[in-house]
């Protein structure tokens, strides 16, 4: 839990906090960033949080994978913190960022399959239904982009836990052979149902608080309710 945590608080603060920057840097009073340009944002985005959360997802993935081990192999990490001590005193500070370049990858597809594909979804919904920018558009936007985010996040997803969970160095190039050397093609979509089943509901609900609490910082700040209905 601790580790989840940590995660959350660095690598999903920075890349919902650096997107929503670079969109306002981006958005005029007449114009809103284009659907291409939200996906060059995005990226953005998720690399940087990609490399600020990569410590916290790496002792997220030992700890959820230290029961299956053997008792002798199990690091034991009591805590988030705890882990990130040992890690740094025992293997150096550069395992902190071991499958970064993965996890990296991973945090790029997922903001931009994630956020911008929101905001295109919404934008679509305003544009060609009846329906205003409510719950009801924010709930259908959201679901359809943790669809997307799921789908194109689900290879990623797979390398990445075999890497960080790995007790031995490995390329990518290697893993990638191996693992299709004895599962197929089917492999980058092992897991995808449970992986939908965690992020589709993290995903509606993310972006159903996200967008009131951006109501109510409008508000706050006297902007109105119309101001500011970005793409």
């Amino acid at each position: 839990l601790s580790a989840s945590l940590l995660r959350q608080l660095t690598y999903s603060t920075t890349r919902f906090g650096v997107y929503e920057e670079l969109k306002s840097t981006f958005t005029t009073p007449t114009t809103t960033p284009s659907f291409p340009l939200l996906i060059a944002l995005a990226s953005t985005s998720g690399f940087l949080g990609g490399i600020a959360g990569n410590p916290a997802d790496v002792l997220n993935v030992r700890m959820q994978h230290d029961a299956a081990l053997p008792f002798t192999q199990r690091r034991n990490y009591a805590h988030a913190l705890d882990g990130l001590v040992r890690m740094t005193r025992e293997e150096g500070w550069r395992s902190l960022f071991r499958g970064v370049g993965p996890n990296s990858m991973r945090a790029v597809l997922m903001t931009a399959s994630q956020l911008a594909s929101y905001d295109g979804f919404k934008a679509l919904i305003l544009s060609h239904t009846p329906l205003s920018d409510n719950l009801t558009t924010h709930f259908s936007a959201s679901f359809l982009a943790g669809f997307v985010a799921t789908t194109i996040c689900s290879p990623v997803d797979v390398i990445k836990t075999r890497v960080m969970s790995a007790k031995e160095r490995e390329g990518l190039g290697r893993l990638l052979v191996r693992i299709y050397r004895v599962e197929g093609v089917g492999w980058m979509f092992r897991g995808w149902v449970p992986s939908f089943v965690r992020l589709g509901p993290h995903t509606v609900v993310t972006f159903l608080f996200l967008e009131q609490h951006k109501r109510v910082w409008r508000m706050l700040h006297g902007e109105g309710e119309n101001l500011g209905e970005k793409v």
